[in-house]
């Protein structure tokens, strides 16, 4: 749960979500299949390349050189841990929900149960809820806004009944490959970022200052559709960050 890993799993995501989506916009619009997945692969991985320079770029600041970088790295390292499998998991059914069932499932009994409790538990649901219906707007959004919140609540929870386990093998990694930022910075800095989401997304301030026009497009489809899941994860490496500073992590 280091800076530059965090950064580098939340980029891809963001790159693969809006990827897909681009593709869909694009394919509905009437371009041929391998012509739209040629435009749209080349701008997802300039895009993605674009951010992991400047990730890798952060992880090398702390003062090791490439070369012995590259000989610590194992494939190990590369594969990720129990909490994010699940996490993709999430984010591939979130997207299935956006993509195929929302649309054709806006309203029904289940449909509005669901909706009705996110509204309840998630100030930013109902905030959304009356900003797509002051843009004249739905489609599906507000069922897979409340399904992408279901989703974090669940793997919110998942992930904090392991955090001090997370905490603790954080604190071996830091001996090994000590942060950039020192460990007091960076449990501050993602902590000020989680606070800062929970008010653009939880509270609902992200929805109500959103143009329609990016509600109707990319940039809505993608907030909507993975930033509860994204907001659960920063808040996660938060407490974990914040925990790996005690001795008894």
């Amino acid at each position: 749960m280091g800076a530059a890993r965090l950064l580098a799993r939340g980029w891809v995501v963001v790159c693969l979500f809006a990827g897909a989506h681009a593709l869909r916009l694009t394919l509905g619009a009437g371009m041929p299949l391998m012509d739209a997945i040629r435009q749209i692969g080349v701008c997802t991985a300039l895009f993605g390349a674009m951010g992991m320079l400047f990730v890798a770029g952060y992880g090398l600041s702390s003062g090791l050189s490439v070369s012995h970088s590259l000989s610590r790295l194992k494939p190990i390292h590369l594969a990720p841990g129990f909490n994010a499998l699940v996490f993709i998991a999430f984010v591939l059914f979130a997207f299935f929900v956006q993509m195929l069932l929302a649309p054709a499932y806006a309203q029904g009994a289940v449909v509005d149960a669901l909706k009705g409790a996110m509204r309840l538990a998630v100030f930013g649901q109902s905030a959304l809820e009356d900003r797509l219906a002051a843009c004249n707007l739905d489609g599906g959004r507000a069922l897979s806004s409340a399904f992408s919140w279901l989703l974090a609540f669940i793997w919110l929870g998942s992930a904090l009944s392991r955090i001090r386990l997370s905490a603790a093998i954080l604190r071996i990694e830091r001996k090994l490959r000590p942060e950039s930022l020192g460990p007091q910075a960076l449990a501050l800095a993602l902590g000020l970022a989680s606070v800062v989401g929970i008010q653009a997304l939880y509270v609902g301030t992200a929805y109500m200052h959103m143009p329609c026009r990016y509600e109707a497009g990319l940039p809505g489809d993608v907030l909507i559709g993975i930033g509860p899941l994204l907001l659960s994860y920063l808040i996660v490496a938060a407490i974990t960050n914040l925990l790996a500073l005690g001795p008894d992590a």
